[in-house]
């Protein structure tokens, strides 16, 4: 899979650890759920990709590009729930979107949106249509 960018493995890598770190550091262990938390980590996990991948190269599609390959094969790889996979994929694009929405913004600047996104994000079931939900973080189990 890194053989199609290989640029982007360390800034991939680099950006997981950090998203684990943040992600733990604001959500202790409730970031491993289902909850608003995990809806987070996915978000904040593309986004940081794709912003460290920018940095090396400024290319936009390339960099969401890559940033879809590696998450959407992060989950396929991994056994999830059906609606636990959709839910992830669903957060993982609202990163995506967010990256291209405030590409020129501060890291930290994103976190804050992120984290305001987070405290409203909407719970969902296996009946729901992902699509009405567009750029809004979705979690399918209340944290407790």
């Amino acid at each position: 899979l890194g053989f199609s960018y290989p640029l982007f493995v360390i800034p991939t890598l680099n950006a997981t650890r950090e998203c684990m770190t943040v992600s733990t550091s604001l959500y202790g262990k409730e970031h491993y759920k289902n909850g608003p938390a995990n809806a987070f980590r996915h978000a904040f996990w593309n986004y940081l990709i794709a912003k460290r991948c920018f940095a090396l190269l400024e290319n936009e599609k390339k960099v969401l590009q890559w940033t879809k390959k590696i998450t959407d094969w992060h989950e396929e790889a991994f056994r999830n729930r059906d609606l636990a996979k959709k839910m992830d994929l669903h957060n993982n694009e609202v990163g995506r979107s967010l990256f291209q929405k405030h590409i020129s913004k501060m890291k930290k600047e994103v976190l804050q949106i992120l984290q305001h996104m987070t405290d409203s994000a909407s719970q969902v079931d296996a009946d729901c249509d992902f699509s009405k939900y567009d750029n809004t973080l979705v979690f399918i189990t209340t944290e407790s």
